[in-house]
């Protein structure tokens, strides 16, 4: 069997990587190369953790993808532990206990005043519960991208950087240099793209959103933005921020995980803007009072590509009987990426069936019930 796939991000790499585990013949193909900037996938960091509420199918993701990063290079992860720390109702944290103590994710719930005493770095004005999750951490995203590719390559796989078009027709795929590509199957892991190049079975139902990213410089000589003296942090209010400790001498990580304006991954500029700035410096003033005036170091514009009820995509086309579609990241679906390919590969090559919340099928019954984007926390 040869596949061809098309997307080198985390997506596409990983479900490349395990189709030639699985033997088939495959070709692996990007417009700019793996973790590019354009890409869902670029960046310096990703969180992973286990907290999804009671959803078994994410947490049991969670655990796998932790395997197969860890067989990979244990060197993209670096252990923090996550402190989830929530303004009002943490019923969303409380309704993940039962399920993480059984796949083995401890959580500690901290009172305000040890949760102080542990982490003096941190004010917990307005805080009413604070949760640590022991196993958590920050994946080295845009590198990780290049460590799946090589590893991809390593084992046989073909990687070429070109531009594909959706244009399928049969066992051909029509490259725009003007080249064709002959493959038995198709995988498009095109990440924001991926409705634009099927705007009948997609369209609108990949949405991406421009995200922003600060790194703010800590004081000189200091460990306490450094883990383990600081884990990633997710402040849940009006708006949801998280954080990532300065794992990689970026300085303190700051995103806003509130879904942002509507984004050309494309041709859109990649400044970051003054009121996300603002925004920034806010929180930091409030929860990090040491580092209320703390420089700023360096900015990214990411994006989301976030699907309806922002659960992923992994199915076949519903026309195009050798097209397979993965996709619907929605900023959460990174640290998933080695689970989500080895659950793309085995449908492909051995009609392994995936989870209805991952099919197709469900966006045209969210689309009739007019369901709106949702955050899938």
């Amino acid at each position: 069997m040869h596949v061809a796939v098309i997307g080198a991000g985390a997506f596409g790499a990983w479900t490349a990587l395990h189709l030639r585990r699985l033997g088939a013949d495959v070709t692996l193909l990007d417009a700019w190369g793996p973790g590019n900037a354009r890409s869902s996938s670029g960046g310096e960091t990703r969180v992973i953790r286990a907290i999804y509420g009671p959803d078994r199918v994410y947490v049991e993701m969670v655990k796998r993808a932790y395997a197969l990063w860890d067989e990979l290079d244990p060197s993209l992860y670096v252990d923090t532990g996550a402190l989830w720390m929530h303004r009002g109702d943490d019923a969303y944290v409380r309704s993940s206990l039962p399920l993480l103590q059984e796949l083995g994710f401890p959580v500690d719930q901290l009172s305000l005043a040890d949760a102080a005493k542990r982490y003096p770095q941190i004010s917990f004005s307005g805080v009413k519960s604070v949760y640590l999750e022991r196993r958590a951490g920050a994946l080295s995203a845009r590198r990780a991208c290049g460590v799946v590719r090589d590893a991809f390559v390593k084992a046989g796989g073909t990687y070429r950087t070109a531009q594909a078009s959706a244009a399928v027709n049969g066992r051909t795929l029509q490259l725009e240099d003007g080249s064709k590509l002959e493959a038995d199957h198709f995988v498009f892991a095109c990440g924001p793209w991926l409705g634009r190049l099927f705007p009948s079975v997609i369209g609108d139902a990949i949405r991406p959103t421009r995200q922003e990213v600060f790194y703010f410089g800590t004081p000189r000589g200091s460990v306490r933005y450094q883990p383990p003296h600081l884990p990633i942090w997710i402040d849940f209010g009006e708006r949801i921020i998280y954080g990532i400790p300065d794992v990689h001498g970026r300085g303190l990580k700051v995103a806003d995980d509130t879904r942002g304006e509507p984004f050309d991954p494309t041709t859109g500029e990649r400044k970051a803007s003054e009121e996300g700035l603002a925004r920034a410096r806010a929180l930091l003033a409030e929860r990090f009072p040491e580092m209320a005036k703390a420089p700023l170091l360096a900015s990214e514009v990411c994006q989301y590509e976030n699907s309806p009820d922002g659960d992923l995509i992994v199915d076949r086309h519903p026309e195009l009987n050798n097209v397979w579609l993965v996709g619907g990241g929605s900023g959460h679906g990174f640290k998933l990426s080695p689970a989500v390919g080895e659950l793309a590969a085995a449908r492909i090559v051995g009609g392994k069936e995936v989870p209805e919340m991952f099919r197709l099928e469900r966006l045209r019954a969210l689309k009739k019930t007019g369901t709106q984007f949702e955050k899938k926390n």
